[in-house]
């Protein structure tokens, strides 16, 4: 998320102008927000990227069928080139596909059964080790669990994710909602919120893999609850983000907003995803 900061602050000190009605609070954050990015820079390196290329060895064919037919497909997809890029949470890792993701907003999956909103999903989460998936406009983010390995997880990702786009198979069944849509009856802060998190904060932290989606506004306390997704999702450093840096770009352009809390609820399908690892577990324990 160090990176996240960064480009937050870029955001506030360079494009600090009024845009579409979002009004204005004392810069005095300013200062404070540049030197909590500047710190964060020079405290944490930049994450390197790891080229991957669809070309295997006949060896490897073997041991990844899946992958091996995918390649023989067609001339697409063996020029198709994946790359692998690190975030700030070590249990996700971004898969860059070269091709647009989403076309608008974006999707997290937390559990098998929400997976079923998604073909790929439904793949990925049939990977041994893999316990979340989260589309962004032009990368999927995979999260694995503390005992599982990337070494052991990533053949697995790539060929699942290239057979995904040599398919033709829709990415996600239609009637989805986005949490960060503007609706008609929304008030005028909230309608404020929403375009600051769609047009200066998520385009940020998806850089980093992840996503903010708002939840709620209590305008009696002027808090802001927003859900953190993918990479974002269990990062040791999402709390400083959240903080630090989205907290006072929404106080800046906000004045109505005091707080910034994070949801760390489980929603229905969390919830009973949980429910059936516990069942899964019992079982093997016994």
């Amino acid at each position: 998320m160090t990176m996240t900061l960064q480009k937050l602050a870029r955001g506030l000190l360079h494009r600090a102008r009024p845009q579409n009605g979002l009004k204005f609070a004392a810069p005095s954050c300013i200062a404070a927000f540049e030197a909590v990015a500047q710190h964060s820079a020079e405290s944490t390196p930049m994450s390197p990227q790891w080229p991957y290329r669809t070309t295997m060895s006949s060896a490897a064919a073997r041991r990844f069928p899946l992958a091996a037919s995918s390649l023989s497909t067609g001339v697409q997809t063996r020029s198709m080139f994946i790359q692998t890029q690190q975030t700030p949470n070590p249990a996700s890792l971004m898969f860059v596909p070269g091709k647009t993701v989403m076309e608008t907003g974006a999707m997290d999956f937390d559990s098998p059964r929400e997976a079923m909103k998604s073909p790929l999903a439904v793949k990925l989460f049939s990977i041994e080790g893999v316990k979340g998936v989260f589309y962004g406009s032009d990368f999927i983010t995979v999260t694995k669990d503390e005992d599982s390995s990337w070494a052991e997880i990533k053949p697995h990702a790539f060929a699942a994710i290239m057979d995904h786009f040599t398919s033709g198979a829709p990415l996600i069944s239609a009637g989805e909602l986005d949490d960060n849509a503007i609706h008609d009856d929304d008030d005028e802060v909230v309608a404020m919120i929403k375009e600051l998190l769609e047009t200066r904060i998520r385009p940020a932290v998806a850089e980093d893999g992840g996503d903010i989606a708002f939840k709620k506004f209590d305008p009696d306390t002027g808090v802001v609850v927003l859900k953190m997704k993918g990479a974002c999702s269990g990062c040791p450093s999402s709390s400083v983000t959240l903080k630090s840096g989205i907290e006072n770009m929404l106080m800046h352009y906000i004045p109505e907003v005091k707080e910034v809390k994070e949801d760390d609820t489980l929603d229905e399908a969390e919830v009973a995803g949980l429910s059936e690892f516990q069942k899964l577990e019992t079982k093997l324990s016994a």
